[in-house]
């Protein structure tokens, strides 16, 4: 029985992982007010590796709905396309390097930081940026992929080292960056997409090699369950997303962001 509560846990964790990872909105502040709720009866090695795995669950999403596009081996594209491919992974590449290297080096300084109250102030200040964006009339000169250049590229890599901070958001920030730099909606949200495969399978594997796999079959059960759950609910949000801004903007994410981050000062506010 307690087995069956746990995977029902999982499964709620990984409904939450899955629409907040891809979506502008924090997953870590959606994951701070769950876990005031839900609580996992485990070690804190388990939960740390299975915050983890259930973001896995995610990436593969973006592996498995963009297979072919990044897929510079693929049978099916000309010599053409796959130059194309090999040189937006260059731009993924570049994109990467600010924030892989301010994350290896500030790894522990950031998870000292990550509490509640820095939690809901970046998702209010970046709440606001995004309403601040889309009231200006901005013309986006960057429509396709192949108009984005490396030195763009860097710069909203660079804007993906605001995510370090707790409760902003890695999808947030990079949109937002891409946005302000002259990217499509389209464009922002996808070039966002493909960051998250070497930033975040990079940042799970250095938080694995520390709390390692050693766990018994029932905890391996919530762990894959979790990620497959994630898995299945990212395919929808990242199409629903896509979706959306093709007749909508930002706007909503943004007074969405503001409501949670005052409901997260709310609540541990009236908490003390």
């Amino acid at each position: 029985m307690v087995l069956y509560i746990e995977l029902l846990k999982s499964v709620l964790y990984g409904i939450v992982q899955g629409v907040t990872e891809w979506l502008p909105i924090s997953s870590t502040g959606h994951m701070i007010l769950l876990d005031e709720f839900v609580h996992f009866e485990c070690t804190p090695a388990f939960w740390n590796t299975f915050l983890v795995v259930v973001q896995l669950g995610s990436i593969l999403a973006v592996v498995a709905l963009y297979f072919h596009r990044l897929n510079p081996f693929s049978s099916k594209k000309d010599r053409n396309e796959r130059v194309d491919t090999i040189t937006l992974w260059i731009k993924i590449v570049i994109a990467c390097i600010p924030a892989g290297v301010l994350g290896i080096l500030f790894d522990e300084a950031i998870e000292r930081i990550s509490t509640a109250v820095v939690v809901a102030a970046a998702l209010i200040v970046y709440g606001v940026a995004f309403l601040v964006l889309e009231r200006q009339d901005r013309r986006p000169r960057i429509n396709t992929m192949g108009h984005l250049n490396a030195k763009t590229a860097f710069l909203i890599g660079a804007f993906q080292c605001l995510s370090l901070v707790p409760g902003t958001s890695r999808s947030g920030s990079t949109i937002l960056g891409a946005s302000i730099l002259g990217c499509s909606r389209q464009v922002a949200s996808e070039f966002s997409f493909f960051l998250a495969i070497p930033v975040m399978l990079g940042a799970s594997f250095l938080r694995l090699l520390k709390v390692g796999f050693a766990f018994s079959a029932a905890e391996w059960a919530v762990l894959l369950t979790g990620a497959g759950v994630a898995f299945l609910v990212s395919l929808l949000a990242i199409r629903f997303l896509l979706a959306y801004i093709r007749k909508h903007d930002f706007t909503v994410f943004g007074w969405y962001r503001i409501a949670l981050g005052l409901l997260v000062l709310g609540y541990f506010y009236l908490a003390k």
